[in-house]
């Protein structure tokens, strides 16, 4: 039996990115629910640095970054490539710097700030080395009190059981605030432990939704529109076996672990049609010494090799291009990419250490556990790691020709912005507390090509992880989702990772991924703000 429960004008199914969308909604008056599938609000967001990718919003501004629409509006035409988004992009470059204007005339957001990360692709008209990403400020947990509880943990913290301190930032600084401007208003209300079943629909318009809570079946009408804002599927193993090009079942994601598709069959249950089923946010997820990845982003040392030994890539690459091409080359080439291996030695894990900051020492687990393997030599390395010594020895000679000159010609690595970027800083850009700046080893002209020749020699595990699927439901610029004869469906909007990304298949810039979450949940709310009773 299913019990009714109330009635709201909005109903916002996930708390991450549509936690503001919510706060949006009820900060207009209108009386908004929240559906939340696990006991904590925050989702994948709260695991995140809470990069937004805004380009002419006002944070820019006052760091005196010059940029504008126009500009980040031919640099998204370039690299997407895709008309059929076109719109689509137009409509989040309007939505982003309007939204950070209207949240920042909230005293719990703060003042957003400017992170220096180059777009990924900052060679390409329209592109700039300064950057377009946001980030929330730091939030004092105490400022929040108890709310702060209901705010998701970090991945050390859920995994290994970390401390954190008093004061934290990125993706749960962002959704400890929300949560707060969301609770005050006085007009949203919060429900944990509620898994979406599915749509209630009446006369082909969406007016509610149907859940699980506690074992039993209810349900909630909503007048005025559902917002459909629950990640992706990338933790579900049969969606994933279905529609993914290699076999990746979500034990390796770094989404948000109830994140297994719920959302996009509701939809699709209610006529919707959909786009990108087989892409993800890929990024390398280096394996730790409880058996699981996590995101590895800007490898400052040592190289990747693949099954035959080889390098197959610029290491540094940004992390959503370094990924697909970890998949991309293990499904054409006929040559084991999943795992690859990082290699390093002795003179690089002194420098930047693993996994942490290079003052600490290396944790024994990593070896304790076979995550990270030692030899004294790289022909005993390469039989650890299940690849020909030849091919590994011909490829470290080549690369340690590279560190000598400071070129690397195979692969460029250490001459985009980007990979520049990590010759300066390691760490949380908008958050100086988690910055630290890299060693340096006197000699080498480039500091992201020291050779590999001081022994002992290490080799670590390197998987495709993501953070999450990018593909979903297919909308529309005011964020309605759609049937596939291209109609809206009345009464449903998605966002965030439940719908099929606005960049397609590629990844502009950092921030990209909660930057539409954020974009298209405010389109949707203004869209249902002009919905007529």
């Amino acid at each position: 039996m299913t019990i009714s429960e109330d009635t709201y004008d909005v109903i916002v199914v996930g708390s991450g990115g549509g936690l503001v969308g919510a706060y949006v909604a009820a900060s207009r008056g209108l009386r908004t629910l929240v559906v939340e599938k696990t006991g904590a609000v925050g989702g994948t967001v709260a695991y995140s640095g809470a990069g937004l990718w805004f380009p002419g919003s006002a944070p820019l501004r006052r760091a005196g970054v010059e940029d504008d629409a126009e500009n980040a509006r031919t640099y998204l035409r370039d690299v997407v490539a895709d008309p059929s988004r076109e719109r689509l992009q137009d409509a989040y470059l309007r939505a982003g710097a309007q939204l950070i204007d209207e949240l920042e005339e909230n005293a719990w957001f703060q003042s957003f700030v400017h992170g220096p990360v180059p777009d990924y692709y900052s060679w390409r008209p329209g592109g700039t080395t300064a950057g377009r990403t946001i980030f929330p400020p730091p939030l004092q947990v105490s400022d929040i009190g108890d709310k702060f509880d209901l705010v998701r943990r970090s991945i050390p913290t859920e995994r290994w059981g970390f401390e954190e301190g008093p004061v934290v930032s990125g993706g749960r600084a962002l959704i400890g605030r929300a949560l707060a401007a969301f609770l005050e208003t006085g007009n949203g209300t919060l429900r944990l432990d509620t898994a979406l079943e599915s749509l209630l629909v009446e006369d082909g318009r969406v007016v509610g939704v149907e859940a699980v809570s506690a074992g039993e079946h209810v349900s909630f009408r909503a007048r005025r529109g559902v917002l459909l804002a629950a990640g992706g599927f990338e933790r579900d193993r049969e969606l994933r076996e279905r529609h993914q090009r290699v076999p990746l079942t979500g034990e390796w994601s770094n989404g948000a672990p109830a994140n297994t598709g719920d959302a996009l069959r509701a939809g699709i249950a209610a006529g919707a049609d959909t786009d990108l089923l087989d892409e993800a946010w890929f990024i390398p997820g280096l394996v730790q010494p409880d058996g699981l990845p996590v995101f590895h982003t800007g490898t400052r040392g040592g190289i990747w090799v693949n099954g035959a030994g080889e390098r197959f890539v610029n290491e540094t690459r940004p992390y959503d291009q370094a990924g697909h091409e970890i998949v991309r080359l293990h499904a054409t080439t006929g040559v084991r990419h999943i795992p690859c291996h990082w290699v390093f030695d002795q003179r690089q894990l002194d420098r930047d250490s693993i996994g942490g900051p290079p003052d600490e020492p290396l944790p024994a687990a990593w070896l304790e556990s076979g995550a990270l393997k030692k030899a004294d030599t790289l022909e005993e390395l390469a039989a650890l790691i299940d690849v020909p010594f030849d091919g590994l020895d011909r490829t470290v000679k080549e690369f340690n020709g590279y560190a000598a000159t400071g070129v690397d010609e195979r692969f460029h690595r250490g001459e985009t912005p980007w990979d520049q970027m990590f010759q300066h800083i390691v760490g949380f850009p908008a958050d100086p507390r988690q910055n630290f700046v890299p060693r340096t080893v006197p000699g080498f002209p480039n500091q992201l090509l020291l050779p590999v020749d001081t022994p002992p020699f290490y080799a670590a595990t390197i998987v495709p992880s993501d953070i999450g699927t990018k593909g979903g439901l297919r909308i529309d610029e005011r964020a309605r989702v759609l049937r596939p004869d291209g109609r809206p469906i009345e009464g449903l909007y998605a966002t965030g990772n439940t719908a099929a990304a606005m960049s397609g298949r590629v990844y502009p810039g950092a921030g990209t991924p909660i930057g539409s979450s954020l974009a298209f949940g405010y389109l949707a709310v203004l869209d249902i703000v002009d919905t007529v009773d």
